[in-house]
């Protein structure tokens, strides 16, 4: 692999990373930032777990010859090493394969669990294996970037035990891509972390009399990055901080947002190859013939005067479906029985919302639901739907809003987070806007947001189709995001140099 003069080595360590292992939309960030910078000319690799649900084979992994042993404070545990490829980049990919940590179908948990007890041994074995692995393929990165709590000690590691090591010159990037998930547990967990007692206080872990490993990660990390400007804004307030907003406004200028992009060669209604047909902005007759098609699969009556709105989410009161699910007059069955339009929605989540949807739908013949995971049928929902509802009560970026754009799927979104810095609010006077924002997000706001658009379909097709033009010419790619990470990393890079300890 051949390097610029100025490239940078940068390790990624993960939870997640698409298409190996993916829950959100974390999973499809890592991976696609990764790539982007590959093809920016820097070396980049990767680190995350091998769950047992990622098949070697059929992934065509490599297994090091040699087993790879990790301190962890008393003792030491000894794991296997995958090596593969990012599909569709030059970026090495590195999994660490330990039975007893990963020999299991879930990535936090099983289903209906709120996570594995042995997550805190679990990860801190992922964060202290990132730098036994570089020792073992003979490999310094400039940066580790870490994503949310399970890679978060990462950065604690770096300033704790591998201060004075190799690593003395080597920075911590931490990115949040939901600071309401902490990584918090009993203190009792404390001796599974490695580290001696005194770190509980002097690396930042006490939370409450709690372990917080996320609170910990953004301690030691040079820089932290978070993966919108809104969301940025938002989470250095008490408000929507959750508990770390104090913690992030001391971090200064070392803590800022970075939207997230999207693959534009994945995400493309002119090529897709999840679509039966195709279309474009200065084409639409394609995304016309695919409402009718979608309608048909999902069992829904071919009616093309009325709008179809569609909802791929994970099923979450995050994503707002505690309010869509209250009992009031309202919400999503008022929604359906009340408006003249039809509406699908596609994903799994909270078990009591599932079954709550379940029963809506068998007594609404105008809403479907299917729940599942089901890659082609979101990028058809993407394709056919003429509206896309994501009624988040946060959303630090979101993606499908961003998908939505390019696929004239018009969003109708919460003011708030990433969406907020992605969907601009449709004008009647002055014709501008690519969406309709919900605000403030309450079931009130969303049934009235809703019923803006069916109005809009049926009585002013220009006012959809300028929105739908306008949001189908926006881009959000990676190149930019992927400049502005270089920046973060430059700075940590500085604040490493400057550190009396590195010198």
């Amino acid at each position: 692999m051949t390097m610029q003069k100025d490239s940078l080595k940068i390790l990624m360590v993960s939870s997640e990373a698409a298409p190996f292992a993916k829950v959100g939309g974390l999973g499809e960030a890592v991976s696609s930032l990764a790539a982007e910078l590959s093809l920016q000319g820097h070396d980049v690799r990767m680190l995350l777990p091998r769950y047992y649900s990622i098949d070697t084979v059929k992934e065509q992994l490599r297994k090091h010859p040699s087993p790879l042993g990790i301190p962890m404070g008393t003792r030491e545990e000894w794991t296997g090493v995958y090596e593969g490829l990012l599909p569709n980049s030059r970026v090495p990919v590195y999994f660490l394969d330990h039975e007893k940590s990963y020999g299991r179908d879930g990535v936090y948990g099983g289903r209906g669990e709120l996570g594995y007890a042995d997550n805190v041994a679990r990860f801190a074995l992922l964060c202290r294996g990132a730098f036994q692995l570089c020792r073992m393929i003979g490999w310094l990165p400039d940066i580790i970037h870490s994503h949310d709590w399970p890679a978060a000690l990462c950065s604690v590691y770096l300033k704790s035990l591998e201060s004075r090591t190799e690593f003395a010159q080597t920075a911590a990037v931490l990115t949040l891509h939901n600071a309401s998930y902490q990584g918090v547990f009993s203190k009792d967990n404390m001796p599974a972390v490695g580290l001696a007692w005194e770190h509980f206080y002097s690396s930042g872990f006490e939370f409450y009399d709690q372990v917080n490993l996320l609170q910990a990660g953004i301690k030691n990390a040079d820089t932290v990055t978070t993966v919108s400007p809104g969301y940025a804004r938002e989470i250095l307030t008490p408000e929507k901080g959750s508990g770390m907003d104090g913690l992030l406004r001391s971090r200064g200028e070392r803590f800022t947002g970075i939207l997230n992009g999207i693959d534009y060669s994945v995400w493309d209604p002119e090529t897709d190859p999840f679509l039966p047909c195709h279309f474009c902005e200065t084409d639409i007759t394609g995304k016309e013939k695919l409402k009718s098609r979608l309608k048909q699969e999902i069992f829904l009556t071919v009616d093309q005067d009325k709008p179809l709105i569609g909802m791929v989410s994970r099923l979450a009161e995050q994503k707002g479906f505690g309010i869509l699910l209250e009992y009031g007059r309202k919400g999503l069955a008022s929604i359906c029985r009340e408006l003249d339009l039809q509406m699908v929605i596609l994903g799994t989540g909270n078990v009591a919302y599932e079954q709550e949807l379940a029963r809506l739908a068998w007594k609404l013949p105008n809403l479907k639901v299917i729940l599942q995971f089901n890659t082609q049928l979101a990028h058809l929902i993407e394709g056919g739907a003429d509206f896309f509802l994501m009624p988040s009560v946060f959303e630090p970026c979101g993606l499908n809003q961003l998908y939505s754009l390019r696929y004239g799927a018009i969003p109708i979104v919460s003011r708030t987070g990433g969406l907020s810095d992605t969907v601009e609010n449709y004008d009647e006077t002055t014709g501008k806007g690519t969406g309709i924002i919900i605000d403030p997000v309450n079931s009130e706001s969303i049934y009235d947001a809703v019923k803006r658009a069916v109005g809009l379909y049926k009585n002013n097709k220009k006012a959809i189709t300028a929105m739908r033009l306008q949001g189908m010419k926006k881009r959000f790619s990676w190149t930019n995001s992927a400049k502005q990470y270089i920046a973060s990393y430059t700075q940590a890079i500085k604040a490493v140099q400057k550190s009396p300890i590195s010198k």
